[in-house]
């Protein structure tokens, strides 16, 4: 315990200086270390540190030595070095399948140990590994296989889970038949698990989607909590939108859920998804069943979405209109007010005659129902409305609410709110702005950056609608030069858990058709997992496409910024005539990889500018303490190192006047505001002293998040 002791403090003494941590990596990893304890602790200080050291001169001889030491440390006497030696390997960055493969080999080993810890360790370091590498453990694929009945329940799904990464297509069959058992051994969170593993797999192996696409909807109709019956359902929607074979079955298998479904969620959300797809399938008139069962066996809030849903057969499927109509008249007497909301409104778009069902016989004329009265304040109409108000029934608004609100507003202060004569439209409402102006001072602001417009794109894709709410969108930023041949851009959509990335693919070139574009992502990190991948089908030369790409977060608030992803476009070329459009060459085309500039993740990524009312105040009220750095800054004047300092923060300049950007005056003192995406306040202070021809800055930063205060203060480079 000694050694370990002693070289904790020796870090923490030198742990401010990089060189001289490189050194004593070098000279410690050449000396012999008898204490295992020390030793793990070692590879650790080693493996923390590799990534630092990346880019910098002296990283190829300490890589180097880095990487002698830890394959030496796989061959120790002691379990624990060896384990950790081999979790560093798999985490180096920048490691190849060679390089690999020592520490796969010492972690199969562990696969067979007679100890549960090592069993558990083992499989949780190569499930990591399947992730990025999945070709890296085929060799420990038949391991694995024989730790899926194991009994300790974490090993048996982390076995399964990298299995059906590492497997072949061949095996699927098999993988389902064993996994069919386990699941009804292990608790709904370790289901998810393997559920969500299940749907990379049928991404990656379309022609197998029958066998997981029924294995999914068989346990859909098994016991299981909701979030367990959530993962499946929101599976099963990926994978319709992903491969188009699974469409009718799948939302077949979604409608016999629903059928005996105890959650109102994922009912709403099913007749939704019915109401919205169904009427493109080659049978529409299946669905009607499901959909009316709903109207008499449910709840209102179900009632309510299978109204809906019926509104939008009628109006996609003219054949089955009349029919439907009688159906949605038999809701026009539900003791839910928003029952009989929606099928009054859809009865009258659709050309319904309301009155005709309100008929009652004499003795019952002087009972008024609630449908009574609101067929008395609805005009009927006696032939369809047109087309413009069925969109407005089932399509979304032109315009946010804010916006809308706005517009209100303002049209009533141009036509006055009582005049009768003035024609209210969505051609005649003013264009206003969604959020009122405020006077701010000309900082750098994240110029060409349009929420709202991001936002409207993100939430029409259904594969990662459902992620959540946007917490901030980022401007778009270049990932190749405006002369290539390919101009790729991209936007960072930041939610609670997840990273969406959002690239513009424009194509150049007059005699090629792109087909198939996406990005593939290599992260150095485990914080960010990719879970969805989506692309642009065909791009036309002048044409521009998107392709997104959604990562988990799983990580802590400094590792989950200073990442960098090394990105790469891919694609299939089609050769075209360029004057007629015709196709050249074979339809398929042939691959192509096109490099793009690094996808960097940044601390001002997560900070949303914002006006504080009183900067004073609230930079007291911060318990925490202040993070403090010094930098010299190379700049002519005041206004640019200001400009220079927001824009590294992300951060809005507070209140600042004229004055305060005098370049006579010697010392300047600003204050910088921001909010971080989980609602937390950050306050800066910068002073700047005028030295010759730079700037000395000296930068406080506050905020009740420690790792924030210092990632931020970090940031100014």
């Amino acid at each position: 315990m000694v050694q370990f002791h002693a070289l904790a403090l020796l870090y923490e003494i030198k742990s401010h200086d990089r060189l001289a941590i490189s050194k004593m990596v070098t000279q410690l990893a050449r000396g012999p270390i008898s204490s295992p304890c020390a030793a793990c602790l070692l590879i650790r200080y080693i493996s923390s540190s590799l990534a630092g050291w990346r880019g910098e001169s002296t990283a190829s001889s300490v890589e180097r030595a880095a990487y002698q030491y830890l394959e030496l440390s796989l061959k120790d006497r002691s379990e624990a070095v060896i384990f950790e030696a081999a979790k560093a390997l798999c985490s180096m960055p920048g490691a190849d399948d060679r390089d690999l493969g020592p520490a796969v080999a010492s972690l199969q080993l562990f696969l067979s140990s007679p100890k549960p810890p090592l069993r558990l360790a083992a499989m949780r370091a190569l499930s990591r590994v399947s992730t990025a590498r999945p070709a890296a453990l085929v060799k420990c694929n038949d391991d694995m296989e024989a730790l899926i009945s194991d009994s300790n329940r974490s090993v048996a799904t982390f076995a399964i889970t990298t299995l059906l990464k590492t497997g072949s297509e061949s095996s699927v069959d098999r993988l389902m038949k064993q996994i069919s058992s386990f699941m009804t051994e292990i608790s709904d969170d370790f289901k998810v698990v393997v559920v969500t593993a299940i749907r990379e797999l049928c991404l990656k192996y379309p022609p197998k989607h029958q066998v997981l696409i029924g294995f999914l909807a068989n346990f859909l109709r098994e016991e299981g909590g909701f979030e367990f019956k959530s993962a499946i359902v929101d599976a099963i929607v990926v994978l319709m939108h992903a491969v188009a074979d699974t469409k009718e079955t799948s939302l077949f298998h979604l409608c016999e859920f629903i059928e005996d479904c105890e959650f109102t969620a994922l009912s709403t959300q099913i007749l939704h998804l019915v109401g919205s797809l169904g009427p493109a399938t080659r049978a529409p008139a299946r669905y009607i069943r499901f959909i009316y069962n709903r109207i008499i066996l449910e709840n209102s809030a179900i009632r309510a979405a299978a109204v809906s849903a019926l509104a939008k057969f009628a109006v996609r499927v003219p054949a089955l209109r009349s029919s439907i109509k009688v159906l949605l008249h038999s809701s026009l007497r539900d003791e839910d007010d928003e029952v009989r909301d929606r099928a009054t409104l859809a009865l009258r778009f659709l050309g319904g005659d309301l009155s005709s069902c309100m008929q009652r016989p004499d003795h019952e004329s002087n009972l008024r129902s609630p449908t009574e009265e609101v067929s008395e304040s609805c005009a009927v109409a006696d032939a369809p409305h047109s087309t413009l108000s069925v969109d407005m029934l089932f399509k979304p608004l032109p315009l946010s609410f804010v916006e809308l609100a706005g517009a209100l507003r303002q049209y009533e202060k141009v036509h006055g709110a009582d005049n009768e004569d003035a024609i209210l439209s969505y051609s005649t409402l003013p264009i206003a702005d969604a959020v009122a102006s405020t006077k701010r001072v000309e900082v750098p602001s994240r110029s060409g950056l349009k929420p709202e417009s991001n936002c409207t794109a993100f939430y029409k894709i259904p594969e990662i609608a459902t992620l959540g709410p946007i917490l901030r969108s980022t401007a778009s930023a270049p990932l190749t030069e405006s002369e290539t041949e390919y101009v790729v851009s991209y936007v960072k959509h930041i939610l609670e858990h997840h990273l969406v990335l959002e690239f513009s693919v424009m194509n150049t070139i007059q005699d090629q058709v792109l087909q198939d574009a996406h990005v593939v992502l290599d992260s150095p990190s485990d914080v960010y997992q990719i879970t969805t991948i989506l692309r642009a089908s065909s791009i036309s030369c002048g044409e521009t496409g998107t392709c997104w790409v959604a990562l988990q977060r799983s990580g802590t608030i400094p590792d989950s910024v200073g990442i960098q992803f090394e990105a790469q476009l891919k694609f299939s070329v089609v050769e075209v005539d360029a004057a007629s459009g015709e196709l050249l060459g074979d339809e398929d085309g042939f691959q192509e990889e096109y490099p793009l500039e690094d996808v960097e993740l940044n601390i001002d990524d997560f900070i949303e500018m914002a006006i504080v009312e009183d900067f004073r105040r609230g930079w007291t009220h911060v318990e925490t303490e202040e993070v403090i750095r010094k930098y010299a800054l190379q700049f002519k004047d005041v206004r640019s190192a200001v400009n220079a300092i927001a824009k590294c923060l992300g951060m809005q300049l507070d209140q600042p006047s004229e004055e305060s950007f005098d370049d006579s005056v010697a010392m300047h003192n600003f204050n910088f505001y921001g909010i971080y995406v989980s609602g937390i306040p950050v306050y800066a202070r910068a002073q700047l002293h005028k030295q010759n021809d730079m700037f000395i800055l000296k930068l406080a930063v506050r905020c009740e998040v420690r790792e924030i205060s210092t990632l931020l203060a970090d940031s100014v480079n």
